[in-house]
């Protein structure tokens, strides 16, 4: 499986309203507003290039194999970095995968101690997350929406030192 990252500005738009539009997607994500139409899109799309100039880091379109699969990478959580994945449903099998490579930018070229994952109350298989080593963190509010947050601390920080 080849994963390519690119920036969400080198991607049409009307790739990122199909999948945030999807309802098996959009039931993931409660803050997703009805109707995410390309004016919004185009909003949403600087909004997280502005991340990159002002933080360094930010989301990537994913592309797996050549195809299109969704968007996901590192976003400023208050001092921290949250993690972010979604990805269309023919491509949920590539998730292990493609959190690996954001692991290993997060803890390699950004030299983050730990990362964070949030997820909606209603989002109760969290098993896979806690076998990754995530450990439940807390709960968060976000643009009014209860989050669980789990976070990660990067395994290889001991053999840094």
């Amino acid at each position: 499986m080849e994963i390519t990252l690119k920036r969400l500005s080198d991607v049409p738009p009307a790739n990122f309203v199909d999948l945030m539009n999807d309802p098996l997607v959009r039931r993931q994500m409660p803050l997703a507003a009805d109707g995410f139409d390309e004016a919004e899109c185009r909003a949403w799309i600087d909004e997280k290039e502005r991340l990159w100039a002002e933080h360094g880091f930010g989301p990537w379109a994913i592309f797996i194999d050549g195809a299109f699969a969704g968007w996901g990478g590192l976003q400023p959580h208050g001092d921290e970095a949250e993690m972010a994945l979604v990805l269309a449903p023919p491509h949920w099998g590539a998730g292990k995968a493609v959190y690996d490579r954001m692991l290993s930018y997060a803890f390699g070229e950004l030299e983050l101690t730990h990362v964070l994952v949030l997820f909606p109350p209603t989002r109760t298989r969290v098993r896979g997350l806690l076998r990754l080593g995530f450990r439940r963190d807390g709960v968060d509010e976000v643009e009014g929406e209860a989050f669980v947050r789990y976070r990660l601390d990067d395994p290889m920080k001991d053999r840094r030192s």
